[in-house]
Protein backbone atom coordinates (compact mmCIF):
# COMPACT_ATOMS: atom_id res chain seq x y z
CA UNK A 1 0.00 0.00 0.00
CA UNK A 2 1.29 2.99 -1.01
CA UNK A 3 1.77 6.48 1.21
CA UNK A 4 0.50 9.57 0.72
CA UNK A 5 3.06 13.18 1.45
CA UNK A 6 1.82 16.25 1.15
CA UNK A 7 5.03 18.82 0.99
CA UNK A 8 2.59 21.80 2.38
CA UNK A 9 3.96 25.14 3.79
CA UNK A 10 1.40 28.55 2.90
CA UNK A 11 4.53 30.84 3.02
CA UNK A 12 5.66 30.89 -0.71
CA UNK A 13 9.79 30.65 -1.75
CA UNK A 14 10.74 28.46 0.85
CA UNK A 15 12.11 25.53 -1.66
CA UNK A 16 8.51 23.81 -1.27
CA UNK A 17 8.22 22.81 -4.96
CA UNK A 18 11.92 21.83 -5.56
CA UNK A 19 12.02 19.97 -2.16
CA UNK A 20 9.17 17.42 -3.45
CA UNK A 21 9.81 17.40 -6.88
CA UNK A 22 13.73 16.32 -6.79
CA UNK A 23 13.00 13.69 -2.98
CA UNK A 24 10.30 12.27 -5.69
CA UNK A 25 13.03 12.02 -8.11
CA UNK A 26 15.27 10.62 -5.47
CA UNK A 27 12.90 8.18 -4.25
CA UNK A 28 12.69 6.78 -8.22
CA UNK A 29 16.23 6.23 -8.22
CA UNK A 30 16.09 4.40 -5.28
CA UNK A 31 13.88 2.01 -6.97
CA UNK A 32 10.43 3.17 -5.53
CA UNK A 33 7.63 3.74 -8.26
CA UNK A 34 6.70 7.71 -7.23
CA UNK A 35 3.72 10.18 -8.44
CA UNK A 36 4.41 13.59 -8.19
CA UNK A 37 0.70 15.21 -7.82
CA UNK A 38 1.30 18.72 -9.25
CA UNK A 39 -1.99 20.81 -6.75
CA UNK A 40 -0.31 24.09 -7.08
CA UNK A 41 -2.07 26.00 -9.84
CA UNK A 42 1.76 28.01 -10.70
CA UNK A 43 2.49 24.67 -12.34
CA UNK A 44 5.92 24.56 -11.54
CA UNK A 45 6.46 20.80 -10.62
CA UNK A 46 4.67 20.00 -13.66
CA UNK A 47 7.76 21.73 -15.63
CA UNK A 48 10.03 20.69 -13.06
CA UNK A 49 9.43 17.74 -14.56
CA UNK A 50 10.23 18.29 -17.94
CA UNK A 51 6.28 18.46 -18.59
CA UNK A 52 5.41 21.03 -21.62
CA UNK A 53 2.31 22.30 -19.73
CA UNK A 54 0.56 23.77 -23.35
CA UNK A 55 0.12 20.32 -24.76
CA UNK A 56 -1.43 19.23 -21.72
CA UNK A 57 -4.74 16.89 -22.79
CA UNK A 58 -5.86 15.96 -18.94
CA UNK A 59 -4.35 17.88 -15.79
CA UNK A 60 -5.52 17.66 -12.03
CA UNK A 61 -8.05 19.98 -12.68
CA UNK A 62 -9.99 17.26 -14.31
CA UNK A 63 -9.10 14.59 -11.55
CA UNK A 64 -10.85 17.07 -9.16
CA UNK A 65 -13.57 17.93 -10.78
CA UNK A 66 -14.44 15.52 -13.30
CA UNK A 67 -14.91 12.16 -14.00
CA UNK A 68 -11.27 11.21 -14.65
CA UNK A 69 -8.93 8.48 -12.62
CA UNK A 70 -5.09 9.11 -11.78
CA UNK A 71 -4.53 6.52 -14.88
CA UNK A 72 -6.29 9.10 -17.35
CA UNK A 73 -4.76 11.78 -15.97
CA UNK A 74 -0.60 10.69 -14.86
CA UNK A 75 2.10 11.01 -17.63
CA UNK A 76 5.59 9.42 -17.89
CA UNK A 77 8.34 11.27 -17.22
CA UNK A 78 11.65 10.54 -18.65
CA UNK A 79 13.09 9.92 -15.40
CA UNK A 80 13.76 6.73 -13.60
CA UNK A 81 10.29 5.88 -11.60
CA UNK A 82 8.55 8.66 -12.11
CA UNK A 83 5.10 9.80 -13.02
CA UNK A 84 3.06 13.01 -12.74
CA UNK A 85 -0.35 14.40 -12.74
CA UNK A 86 0.22 17.61 -14.19
CA UNK A 87 -1.54 21.17 -14.31
CA UNK A 88 -1.69 25.06 -14.89
CA UNK A 89 -3.57 27.44 -13.92
CA UNK A 90 -6.45 26.34 -15.20
CA UNK A 91 -6.58 24.44 -11.54
CA UNK A 92 -7.34 27.82 -9.82
CA UNK A 93 -10.69 27.01 -10.61
CA UNK A 94 -11.01 24.08 -8.56
CA UNK A 95 -10.50 25.95 -5.16
CA UNK A 96 -14.55 27.56 -5.96
CA UNK A 97 -15.58 23.96 -6.92
CA UNK A 98 -14.27 21.76 -4.14
CA UNK A 99 -15.77 24.45 -1.59
CA UNK A 100 -19.40 24.30 -3.53
CA UNK A 101 -19.16 20.40 -3.63
CA UNK A 102 -20.70 18.38 -0.39
CA UNK A 103 -17.99 16.64 1.35
CA UNK A 104 -15.92 18.33 -1.18
CA UNK A 105 -12.41 18.22 1.23
CA UNK A 106 -12.54 14.31 0.49
CA UNK A 107 -12.50 14.48 -3.07
CA UNK A 108 -8.93 13.78 -3.58
CA UNK A 109 -8.80 11.01 -0.85
CA UNK A 110 -10.97 9.32 -3.21
CA UNK A 111 -9.53 9.56 -6.95
CA UNK A 112 -6.04 8.73 -4.69
CA UNK A 113 -7.37 5.05 -3.29
CA UNK A 114 -6.35 3.46 -6.60
CA UNK A 115 -3.51 4.91 -7.16
CA UNK A 116 -2.12 4.08 -3.95
CA UNK A 117 -1.98 -0.11 -5.16
CA UNK A 118 -0.16 1.54 -8.07
CA UNK A 119 2.59 3.74 -6.21
CA UNK A 120 4.99 3.22 -3.38
CA UNK A 121 5.05 6.86 -2.99
CA UNK A 122 2.68 10.00 -3.91
CA UNK A 123 3.61 13.46 -3.56
CA UNK A 124 1.67 16.39 -3.45
CA UNK A 125 3.33 19.43 -4.15
CA UNK A 126 0.88 22.12 -2.37
CA UNK A 127 0.08 25.60 -3.40
CA UNK A 128 1.67 28.28 -1.36
CA UNK A 129 -2.19 28.36 1.16
CA UNK A 130 -3.79 26.64 2.80
CA UNK A 131 -7.28 26.56 1.06
CA UNK A 132 -9.52 23.75 -0.19
CA UNK A 133 -6.59 22.35 -2.30
CA UNK A 134 -4.25 21.91 0.76
CA UNK A 135 -7.17 20.84 2.94
CA UNK A 136 -8.00 18.18 0.02
CA UNK A 137 -4.18 17.30 0.08
CA UNK A 138 -3.93 16.55 3.85
CA UNK A 139 -7.11 14.51 3.62
CA UNK A 140 -5.41 12.54 1.31
CA UNK A 141 -2.41 11.88 3.01
CA UNK A 142 -0.82 10.24 5.12
CA UNK A 143 2.08 12.66 6.39
CA UNK A 144 3.37 16.38 5.68
CA UNK A 145 6.49 17.66 5.14
CA UNK A 146 7.05 21.38 5.95
CA UNK A 147 9.95 22.91 3.84
CA UNK A 148 11.13 25.84 5.55
CA UNK A 149 13.32 28.70 5.83
CA UNK A 150 16.18 29.85 8.57
CA UNK A 151 14.07 32.87 9.34
CA UNK A 152 12.12 34.22 12.03
CA UNK A 153 8.76 34.93 10.00
CA UNK A 154 8.93 30.98 8.89
CA UNK A 155 8.46 30.08 12.53
CA UNK A 156 5.59 32.42 12.96
CA UNK A 157 4.39 30.74 9.67
CA UNK A 158 5.24 27.29 11.07
CA UNK A 159 2.98 27.73 14.36
CA UNK A 160 0.24 28.50 11.87
CA UNK A 161 0.50 25.84 9.73
CA UNK A 162 0.87 23.15 12.60
CA UNK A 163 -2.69 24.59 14.03
CA UNK A 164 -4.16 23.67 10.46
CA UNK A 165 -2.32 20.25 10.28
CA UNK A 166 -4.10 19.54 13.75
CA UNK A 167 -7.80 20.70 13.12
CA UNK A 168 -7.42 18.98 9.53
CA UNK A 169 -6.31 15.71 11.72
CA UNK A 170 -9.24 16.55 14.03
CA UNK A 171 -11.84 16.83 11.38
CA UNK A 172 -10.96 15.02 8.34
CA UNK A 173 -7.82 13.13 9.18
CA UNK A 174 -7.23 11.47 12.13
CA UNK A 175 -4.09 9.58 10.78
CA UNK A 176 -2.53 12.21 9.49
CA UNK A 177 0.65 12.92 11.11
CA UNK A 178 3.92 15.62 10.12
CA UNK A 179 6.57 13.25 8.98
CA UNK A 180 8.99 16.05 9.32
CA UNK A 181 10.72 19.67 8.97
CA UNK A 182 13.05 20.36 5.83
CA UNK A 183 15.59 23.25 6.31
CA UNK A 184 16.23 24.32 2.82
CA UNK A 185 18.81 27.22 1.54
CA UNK A 186 20.83 26.78 5.01
CA UNK A 187 23.41 29.07 5.27
CA UNK A 188 25.89 27.51 8.12
CA UNK A 189 27.82 30.80 8.57
CA UNK A 190 25.12 32.96 9.38
CA UNK A 191 23.73 33.56 12.67
CA UNK A 192 20.28 33.64 11.77
CA UNK A 193 20.72 30.19 10.73
CA UNK A 194 21.66 29.10 13.32
CA UNK A 195 19.53 30.83 16.13
CA UNK A 196 16.40 29.11 13.88
CA UNK A 197 17.88 26.11 14.20
CA UNK A 198 17.99 26.13 17.79
CA UNK A 199 14.31 27.42 18.35
CA UNK A 200 13.36 24.38 16.14
CA UNK A 201 15.26 21.99 17.89
CA UNK A 202 13.66 23.27 21.05
CA UNK A 203 9.87 22.82 20.38
CA UNK A 204 10.13 20.02 17.40
CA UNK A 205 13.28 18.32 17.61
CA UNK A 206 11.80 14.68 16.62
CA UNK A 207 10.31 16.36 13.31
CA UNK A 208 13.69 18.12 12.33
CA UNK A 209 15.66 16.00 9.26
CA UNK A 210 18.63 15.30 10.07
CA UNK A 211 19.92 16.66 6.77
CA UNK A 212 19.48 20.57 5.53
CA UNK A 213 19.10 21.61 2.05
CA UNK A 214 22.05 24.34 1.10
CA UNK A 215 21.85 26.90 -0.90
CA UNK A 216 23.27 25.53 -4.20
CA UNK A 217 23.15 26.65 -7.77
CA UNK A 218 23.04 23.62 -9.26
CA UNK A 219 19.38 23.29 -7.61
CA UNK A 220 18.49 26.72 -8.64
CA UNK A 221 19.43 26.02 -12.33
CA UNK A 222 17.43 22.46 -12.87
CA UNK A 223 14.27 23.94 -12.68
CA UNK A 224 15.32 25.33 -16.01
CA UNK A 225 16.34 22.18 -17.96
CA UNK A 226 13.04 21.05 -16.59
CA UNK A 227 14.81 18.25 -14.48
CA UNK A 228 15.41 17.28 -10.58
CA UNK A 229 18.85 18.59 -9.97
CA UNK A 230 20.71 14.64 -9.47
CA UNK A 231 19.84 14.52 -13.65
CA UNK A 232 21.34 18.13 -13.96
CA UNK A 233 24.49 17.70 -11.46
CA UNK A 234 24.10 14.44 -10.11
CA UNK A 235 27.79 15.35 -8.17
CA UNK A 236 26.60 18.60 -6.53
CA UNK A 237 25.84 19.02 -3.60
CA UNK A 238 21.97 19.60 -3.88
CA UNK A 239 21.55 16.08 -5.21
CA UNK A 240 23.75 14.17 -2.37
CA UNK A 241 21.32 16.54 -0.12
CA UNK A 242 18.07 15.84 -1.69
CA UNK A 243 19.24 11.83 -2.32
CA UNK A 244 19.69 11.90 1.69
CA UNK A 245 16.91 13.01 2.71
CA UNK A 246 14.83 10.73 0.31
CA UNK A 247 16.78 8.03 2.84
CA UNK A 248 15.69 9.20 5.44
CA UNK A 249 12.32 10.15 4.58
CA UNK A 250 11.32 6.13 3.60
CA UNK A 251 13.43 5.56 6.90
CA UNK A 252 10.51 7.68 8.33
CA UNK A 253 7.71 5.92 6.50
Amino acid sequence: MGKIIAFANQKGGVGKTTSAVNIAASLGILGYKVLVLDLDPQGNATSGVGVMKKALKATTFDLLTGDASVKDVALKTNYDNLDVIPTHTTLARAEYELGDTEEGEFILKKKLEEARSIYDYIIIDCPPSLGMLTVNAMTASDGVVIPMQCEFFALEGLSQLMFTISRIKQHYNKNLNVTGILITMYNNRLILSTQVIHELKKHYADKLFETTISRNVKVSEAPGFGAPVYYHEKRSKGATEYMNVAKELAERI
